[in-house]
Parts: C-alpha cells; sequence; structure tokens
C-alpha cells in the first residue's frame, strides 16, 4: 500500500494543484499541509487535527478519506492510556491490621454519666401529668401548615425552571467554507462529531447551559443567542460558550476531541 503522505502528493501534482490552492479551498494552512504529504505528524496541532486536517485535505482531492484515516490510525494513532497499578497493591508483601480503638478509664465514666444525664432528662419531660403536656403545647391551626407548604413547593419549582432558562444557551454553526467541526454540551457528550461542513451549510440550534468546541479551520461564524461571532483564523482553535457571556478561546489541552 502507498504511504499516506505519497497519496496526497502525487493526487495534487497529478492534477496540476499549487499547494496555495489547496490551502485556499481548505483553509488549513500551507505549512500543514506539506506536513502531511511528508507525514511530519509531530508538525502538527495533534491527533485529532491530524485526522481532520487528513480527511479535508482527501475530500479535496477526491481520495478516500476514510480510508486514509483508516491507515493513519492503523500505523500511528496510540492509545493514551497507561496502566494503573490497581489501588490496595501491597508493596512489602504484608497488610497492616487496622488499630483497635482503646478508651481510656475516664472516657468511659464520662459516658456512663452523660447517659445517666439524658435518662433523667427524658424522664422529666414524659413524667409530667397529660393535661399538663397538653396545656403547654400551641394550637395547630387546620390545614394550614399543609396550604403553606403547598404554595412553598410551587414557588421553589417556578424558581428552579427560572433559573433553567436563564442559565441556558442557544448555540449554531454556520459554514462560510470547509471546516470541520466537534462541538460537546455541558454534559459532554458530541453534538457534532468532527463533521466536515461546507459553505452555507448550518447547523441546528443547540440548547445547553455549556458548550465547548473545537474548529479545524476559521471558516465558520457561532451563532450565540442570535449574535454572530468569527472563528478565528488562528485555526486550529476550540472555545467555550456560557450563558450570557462571548465565547472564549480554549487552550489545546482543554479542547474537546469528540473521539470518546
Amino acid at each position: 500500500m502507498a504511504e499516506i503522505g505519497d497519496q496526497l502528493r502525487e493526487t495534487r501534482m497529478r492534477r496540476r494543484i499549487d499547494i496555495s490552492e489547496v490551502e485556499a479551498a481548505t483553509k488549513i494552512r500551507a505549512k500543514y499541509l506539506r506536513a502531511l504529504e511528508n507525514e511530519e505528524w509531530d508538525l502538527l496541532p495533534g491527533p485529532t487535527f491530524v485526522k481532520t486536517f487528513l480527511r479535508t485535505y482527501a475530500d479535496y482531492l477526491g481520495l478516500d478519506a476514510r480510508s486514509l484515516v483508516e491507515d493513519y490510525r492503523a500505523r500511528y494513532d496510540r492509545p493514551a492510556g497507561q496502566e494503573l497499578t490497581p489501588f490496595g497493591t501491597s508493596l512489602g508483601g504484608r497488610r497492616s491490621r487496622p488499630r483497635r480503638l482503646v478508651l481510656a478509664p475516664w472516657m468511659a465514666v464520662l459516658v456512663g454519666v452523660l447517659l445517666l444525664i439524658g435518662a433523667l432528662y427524658l424522664l422529666g419531660t414524659w413524667g409530667g401529668e397529660p393535661d399538663e403536656q397538653e396545656a403547654g403545647r400551641p394550637a395547630a391551626t387546620p390545614e394550614a401548615p399543609a396550604a403553606s407548604s403547598d404554595r412553598g413547593e410551587k414557588k421553589k419549582k417556578r424558581r428552579k425552571r427560572a433559573a433553567a432558562h436563564k442559565t441556558a444557551v442557544r448555540l449554531q454553526i454556520q459554514a462560510t467554507g470547509p471546516v470541520s467541526v466537534c462541538l460537546e454540551n455541558a454534559a459532554g457528550e458530541p453534538l457534532i462529531r468532527n463533521l466536515t461542513l461546507q459553505a452555507g451549510q448550518d447547523s441546528e440550534t443547540f440548547k445547553s447551559k455549556r458548550f465547548r468546541m473545537s474548529f479545524g479551520t476559521g471558516a465558520a461564524v457561532m451563532r450565540v443567542a442570535g449574535k454572530p461571532y468569527q472563528v478565528s483564523d488562528d485555526a486550529p482553535i476550540g472555545y467555550e460558550v456560557r450563558a450570557g457571556g462571548k465565547p472564549r478561546a480554549l487552550p489545546e489541552d482543554e479542547r474537546p476531541t469528540c473521539e470518546g
């Protein structure tokens, strides 16, 4: 099987396409396109964007993008997880026995005194005459506590609904050119799983308390509560959006990957 970079380079040269034309059409920087053709994976932002750029470049050249991405995964992608030593493993081969709690004599005496005082208090409370006990209790108004409780519960529910409505934010992604998008809601669930949108293609309007997203190129507009925000040309880039605020750029290690 031909190397991934060779397929990209040979197809581009066979079609007599300059690297600058690919950059203008895909919004992927020329240095990243050359890194793909030379299989210099370390020059790219990370494995997630390698696959995103590879898919976009292959689609532009008319190649089988899915096959190339799978080939990259089989050859170069490695799981990031490492085996961890399970908790509870004994280092010296011997377990330390739990130490028993020993009560000092004075502590036993103190406990006995407290129990005696509690018993005398209970006897004094329960030993009174029934009439005296009843006289000391305030008369309860029938049905009033229940009605007050119902009103309080209804107010709490209304406050919760109003708070949920205020903290939710509406978001729509509008593509102005080819752009790969990863979008997650507040629960970390992928709403757009590394899908490449074309110019003029809009996503549906999503609603959540918070969104995190990644863009492979800058060819997109984020509409937050109806207000447009242009994605930076300094892509790949990620953003976080919360209710009542503007999109905030995320550092590379906090950007979602939609790989789960």
